[in-house]
Formats: structure tokens, sequence, C-alpha cells
């Protein structure tokens, strides 16, 4: 894959990047196919190279000593992952599953760090999303110490209607996360989520079925942010 193909891929990380900006940058790009459940890399993994998602869908997770699964995000088309091994050189903290047949673009991590390195619209992009990052894992950790079960579902459901853009009554959440991913995402067991969503739907806020979430009442949902 030459610069040009690069670029005409409309990559979030590359926006507004040039072809005169990689001119002098060897770029290490490769493409792979996975099936649906198979890993990208797993936890742990010593491989460095930055990935991006062209198609499909894709899943980070933590596994505890003790087997449970933590599910940190979802990935959008076009994001890029893996990138803090790629920065530091250090093995894998979390793996990438392929929750559907998905399809990725890898960057040798040579190339990502000389990227990284002499653009700074690349290296801004990655530092504000790390910061994010570290943001949003502060904020789910005071969320676990000091809300219910239910109010964490609440929160997650909001907030997943307002990055759809769904934050109105009668607007559908399509693929949406499955109450399993739910329960790894706010660190509740999958039972404790259902009944959550069973108590939304009850009351009128949501109603569910399987991996399709109307917002009935969205007022009522944002109640769950308190």
């Amino acid at each position: 894959m030459n610069t040009d193909e690069l670029l005409a891929l409309n990559l979030p990380l590359f926006e507004g990047v040039t072809p005169a900006d990689l001119d002098d940058i060897p770029l290490g790009l490769s493409e792979k196919s996975f099936e649906a459940w198979q890993t990208i890399f797993d936890q742990d993994d010593d491989s460095s190279d930055l990935y991006f998602l062209l198609s499909g869908s894709l899943l980070a997770v933590y596994w505890t000593n003790e087997g449970r699964e933590i599910v940190f995000s979802r990935f959008p088309i076009g994001a890029h992952f893996g990138e803090l091994a790629a920065l530091d050189g250090s093995s894998r903290s979390l793996a990438a599953v392929a929750k559907t047949e998905a399809k990725v673009l890898i960057l040798k991590r040579e190339s990502f760090l000389r990227l990284f390195n002499e653009i700074p619209v690349i290296r801004d992009r990655i530092t504000r999303q790390l910061v994010g990052r570290i943001r949003t894992l502060t904020e789910r950790n005071m969320e676990m110490t000091t809300l219910s079960v239910e109010q964490r579902v609440g929160t997650y459901l909001f907030r997943l209607a307002a990055e759809h853009g769904k934050l109105s009554a009668g607007a559908v959440i399509e693929n949406a996360p499955t109450h399993a991913e739910i329960a790894g995402t706010i660190g509740a067991n999958r039972e404790m989520v259902s009944r959550s969503i069973s108590k939304l739907s009850k009351r009128g806020v949501i109603r569910s079925s399987r991996q399709r979430i109307e917002i009935r009442d969205p007022e009522a949902l944002s109640e769950e942010l308190n």
C-alpha cells in the first residue's frame, strides 16, 4: 500500500496529513482479515505494531487472573488501536478480539514512531486520545465505587445513546452491546445487568430486544446520572 492509498482510506488519525508530509517516512503497511471471535492480539503479547479497523467490529478485553472478562471498549471503523505497546515496546495490556468478521490495517512500529515524532498533528491526536482514555478510566472507577449496578447500567445506556446521536424519544440503537458486554464494561455480572435493563424497560425508560435498544424516555434515563 502506497501513501495515496493510505490517505484515501480517510482514517481519522491521518486527517489533514498530506502526501508531502509522508514523503520521507517509510510506511510498513499490511492488511489482514479475521473471522468472528478470532483474536487479533492477546493480552501480554509482545507484538508492538499499530492497528486500524477497516471493517467489522472489535472489542478490547482484559482478562483477570480469575478468568473474568472486562470489556474496555468497542472500536469504530477507522479507529486505531494498540498504540500503548507501539509507543513503549512493552507487552500488550489488553486483548483485541474480532466480534464479527473484520479487516485491519497493520502499521509497523518503526513507521508509527516516525509518524509520531515527525508529524505534529498525529502526535497531538495520539496524546489527546490517551489523555481522554485516562479521564474515562478515572470516571469509570469512581462510578464502580459510588453507583449501584442499576445506576451504572443507566449511565452506560445514556452515554451510549449520546455517542450514537440517539438521545431522543423513539430513537433506536442498533447493534447494541450484549448484556455480557455491558456487564464486562461496568464491572458487574450479566444477570445483574439483565435485571437492571428489565427494570428500566418496565419503567418505560427503554425498550430492549436482541442487540437493539429503543430510547423511550431520555429524561428519565438522564436521571441515572445523578
